[in-house]
């Protein structure tokens, strides 16, 4: 390398080092850029821009002076502040802003995913009151309350409180005190509005009361859960009502409410107030969001005076939706499970719940206490199964005599072959609604399980068998869904089964088997269930199937009981009897209807 080439080359070095040392941005510019860069990537990800903090830092000095000339407006600076209330049932976290209750956790209670359950949870609920003070709207829920001391841990009877407090002076605030009990679901809520009545109008005579909250989803089964939540009311001299379980719903009621409940299908959270709650609006609304079950509001009006301080007084209620438990609570809670409308919710709450409580008091699994119930209702009802077995034994032994009518009548003339149908049963003493009557009779008992079980609080969480969760479906199989159908519950398939055999039998025994359509539409119903079921609660299926099993021994060692030859004796036996022949005054009367029909239809033949 030359002189010259060497000299070039270290011009240009100097050159570029120059460069580089003239051209590099200033601190402040490296600055710029990289919040021009944090911005772009806040837009990339869907966040919103990052506020200037030197203009918020002046905002703020503009909003806080601003705000100290408006009703409780330093009430809306501060930070955050979290108190826990714990007992042996639940740990409530209450928060400053709004001291407003922020979550509620159920213990020894999960998900279905087995994380803590959240009656209700952090971000999802709101509660304040509402009204007008210097001529300025105010919502406490806003608004940052002063607690007046730390956490608290209660058990056994012992009770304790907390209380918080938004002030405007010394003489002017709305004070909150919580209570809890341990070994209890309920927190006492007691409001003071002392002095505010001085910063209202004269005129005013109530304050508005708003309660919103988003429940989150708790269930394997979210249909199911959605299809089950709703809210629940109380009239003051009235009953309890609900909206809408399956769709959207409003309502604006003009009666005083007691107490209002955020129903979750196995949980629900309840505001019992000591004054009426009046002009209450409720709604309830679906979400898309799969983990969200639905959104509740309630906005209803206290009484209020201008003329003194007022004082409010309410009780939440956390806890599940237990029968024995709503029972205890009383105010009519435990209407919140729907047992079933007329004779089936009369079976749940007479017959079944008591019997279930004293099984459950056994300690025995839940696998066993549904057994032995079904055994108890089968022993109960067997004298109507009997019954129903020995009429239709009749019917069986009586159906050569039948055909043979119906040979010599011919079935051209339909009101002959019934009337002379009829008096062949009058004749042998069969009554031909014996074998239908008493499984009419059943049919509340099976109807009233089918509102219990997919009810019952209790199987949340149990397993027996295969099934972990007795309160949900089984599954087993999982595929891609279709039409709707994303697994088989093996316990449905076993119902399922059992019903065919049950149905094939009675068709082999009684002889339906020859008439294909009756056949067909007792093998069709079974797949019909088994749809309908698929998706319904295992110890629902479990019972279903426990039934279909004693169903078909009871009629299997009825039938080695009964026997045919000796019926038809007694038939015939009865048939010489004077009496028999003797036409009751309602046969009288029916042959005269026929007779009647027979001659009108004659009448137009002409």
């Amino acid at each position: 390398m030359d002189r010259n080439t060497l000299i070039g080359l270290v011009l240009i070095f100097g050159i570029l080092a120059g460069s580089f040392y003239l051209m590099k941005p200033t601190e402040q510019e490296l600055k710029q850029e990289q919040r021009l860069q944090d911005s772009l990537k806040r837009v990339r990800e869907g966040l919103p821009p990052a506020a200037d903090t030197s203009s918020a830092a002046l905002q703020t000095k503009i909003d806080t002076a601003e705000l100290s000339n408006k009703p409780f407006g330093r009430a809306q600076l501060g930070e955050e502040q979290v108190v826990t209330l714990e007992n042996e049932l639940l740990i409530a976290k209450i928060s400053s802003k709004g001291g407003q209750v922020k979550s509620v956790q159920l213990k020894d209670e999960t998900n279905y995913d087995g994380k803590p359950l959240m009656i209700i949870d952090e971000g999802q609920n709101q509660f304040g009151f509402v009204f007008k003070a210097n001529g300025e709207n105010v919502s406490t829920s806003n608004l940052n309350f002063t607690p007046q001391s730390g956490d608290i841990s209660v058990t056994g009877e012992s009770t304790q409180s907390i209380g918080f407090r938004l002030k405007y002076s010394e003489t002017q605030y709305l004070e909150y005190t919580y209570t809890i009990k341990g070994n209890d679901y309920n927190i006492g809520l007691d409001v003071k509005a002392v002095g505010i009545q001085n910063l209202m109008d004269i005129k005013t005579n109530s304050i508005g009361l708003n309660w919103e909250t988003t429940l989150l989803r708790k269930e394997r089964n979210a249909k199911s859960e959605r299809e089950r939540s709703t809210i629940f009311y109380k009239e003051l001299a009235g009953d309890v009502d609900n909206l809408s379980e399956t769709s959207d719903d409003k309502e604006n009621l003009e009666n005083k409410l007691s107490w209002i409940a955020f129903k979750q299908h196995f949980f629900s959270t309840a505001i019992t107030s000591n004054q009426p709650l009046n002009n209450t609006e409720l709604s309830v609304s679906f979400d898309s969001n799969d983990r969200v079950i639905k959104h509740y509001k309630a906005v209803a009006d206290l009484e209020f005076s201008a003329q003194k301080d007022n004082h409010y007084t309410f009780d939440f209620f956390f806890g599940p939706n237990q029968y024995k438990v709503l029972k205890a609570h009383g105010d009519d809670f435990e209407k919140i499970i729907k047992m079933g409308w007329g004779p089936m919710g009369w079976i749940n709450k007479f017959i079944t719940v008591p019997i279930f409580d004293v099984l459950d008091g056994l300690h025995l699994g839940y696998g066993m206490i549904i057994l032995i119930l079904t055994l108890i209702l089968k022993g109960v009802l067997f004298p109507l199964t009997y019954k129903s077995y020995k009429s239709m034994a009749k019917m069986r032994v009586l159906k050569p005599q039948i055909d043979e009518i119906k040979e010599k009548v011919g079935e051209d003339n339909p009101m002959l072959l019934q009337q002379e149908t009829m008096k062949l049963y009058k004749q042998a003493g069969v009554n031909p609604l014996g074998g239908c009557l008493p499984l009419l009779l059943q049919m509340p008992f099976t109807l009233a399980f089918f509102f219990f079980f997919p009810n019952l609080f209790e199987l949340r969480g149990e397993s027996f068998l295969w099934v972990k969760d007795l309160s949900t479906y089984d599954s087993p199989i999982t595929f891609a869904p279709i039409f709707g159908i994303g697994h088989i519950s093996f316990m449905c398939v076993l119902m399922t089964l059992t019903t065919l055999l049950t149905t094939w039998y009675n068709n082999a025994t009684s002889g339906a088997a020859a008439n294909n359509q009756m056949k067909y539409i007792g093998y069709f119903m079974p797949l019909i269930f088994f749809f309908v079921l698929n998706s319904f609660p295992a110890g629902l299926n479990y019972y279903y199937f426990l039934s279909a099993v004693f169903t078909f021994l009871t009629q299997f060692i009825i039938r080695q009981f009964i026997d045919d030859d000796k019926i038809l004796a007694k038939i015939e036996e009865h048939k010489k009897n004077p009496k028999a022949a003797k036409k009751s005054s309602f046969q009288q009367k029916m042959e005269e209807m026929m007779r009647q029909q027979q001659a009108q239809q004659k009448n137009k033949k002409k």
